[in-house]
């Protein structure tokens, strides 16, 4: 049975008791989450022909927005070890997690709520700002870092976040391109940048770049153009933004070349054309060619010159490290 049939299933059951509204709160970690739910349990049902049921489920549920951030960074070998020594028990599928929980629900219940608020859940009318925060200032700043550490040898996200060099890209990529794009918000989007790189500088966590750097053909056009695509609509700058593509470029260079120090993982990457863009004569221009990673800003000119002039920086930051260039 699928999700969807087994909550039919569940609200068919209510419905026949006469039970009452219920809210469907999802706890996954993808955008616009309730909404995605709800369009797919309303086609579901749509598609089963249960007319009834469809009429009970628009008028009596809810299913509200929710964002959750934790880093939960793949185990390292030892931590089964670690927690054998601490504990006592030999747990096979021990996790480690940061100390830093962050739960953040549209307050669009349909028949009250408990008071979560209470144990730090941030009740809110729209999850959106905090989504686009998320994505844009700690996802595309972990990419921004993998990218980077791994060019300069490094293996771990908080030895990057600890390199001057790396830290001060991530500063000024949030603090020059994407504040001015998110603001004004419900969120310090600079105490959120703070927050940000110190729990990336977390030594503990022992998060790799091999982890985060991956899939980066999914994380530009979903984490980093549309900060591009904002501030090029507005006639700014993009200088700091176009480091993130421009350190992607070099990073896929390596791969290209059998280089990089690990197995690159991407979902989203066509490797023919991943080979193509680093084969081309301009690469810097067939990586902003490239539709499905830029959209409607494919081949636009002030990109490509913003990328080209980042990938000479990313060159000189590869070579201050005394690393072979890409």
């Amino acid at each position: 049975m699928t999700i969807y049939g087994a909550v039919c299933a569940i609200l068919r059951a209510r419905k026949a008791a006469n039970a009452g509204a219920v809210t469907l709160l999802n706890c996954d970690n993808l955008r616009h989450n309730g909404d995605r739910f709800r369009a797919g349990l309303l086609e579901f049902i749509e598609r089963a022909g249960d007319a009834d049921l469809l009429a009970w489920v628009n008028a009596h549920t809810r299913c509200p927005n929710a964002m959750v951030d934790r880093i939960t960074p793949r185990p390292p070998p030892e931590l089964r070890a670690r927690v054998k020594v601490a504990t006592g028990r030999d747990d096979a599928a021990a996790i480690t997690g940061e100390s830093f929980i962050q739960w953040v629900i549209e307050d669009n219940f349909a028949a009250g709520r408990p008071d979560w608020g209470r144990v730090g859940v941030e009740l809110v009318e729209s999850v959106q700002p905090y989504e686009e925060a998320k994505i844009r200032i700690l996802n595309a700043t972990h990419s921004c870092i993998a990218w980077a550490g791994t060019l300069v040898g490094l293996n771990f996200i908080h030895e990057g976040t600890h390199d001057a060099a790396i830290r001060k890209m991530a500063f000024d990529y949030v603090t020059d391109d994407v504040i001015p794009c998110l603001s004004p918000s419900p969120i310090d989007l600079a105490a959120y940048r703070d927050v940000v790189l110190d729990r990336f500088g977390n030594p503990a966590i022992r998060d790799t770049n091999q982890r985060v750097a991956a899939d980066g053909f999914s994380k530009i056009p979903g984490f980093i153009a549309p900060t591009v695509r904002e501030r090029l609509a507005a006639g700014q700058s993009i200088d700091s933004v176009a480091m993130l593509p421009a350190l992607f470029l070099a990073f896929l260079q390596r791969w290209h070349r059998g280089a990089l120090p690990y197995v690159y993982q991407d979902q989203g990457m066509d490797e023919a054309v991943a080979h193509a863009i680093c084969d081309a004569a301009d690469p810097v221009v067939a990586l902003c060619s490239d539709a499905g990673l830029w959209g409607n800003i494919t081949g636009d000119a002030r990109l490509i010159d913003a990328v080209r002039r980042a990938s000479e920086r990313v060159a000189g930051f590869v070579a201050a490290q005394g690393q072979p260039q890409p």
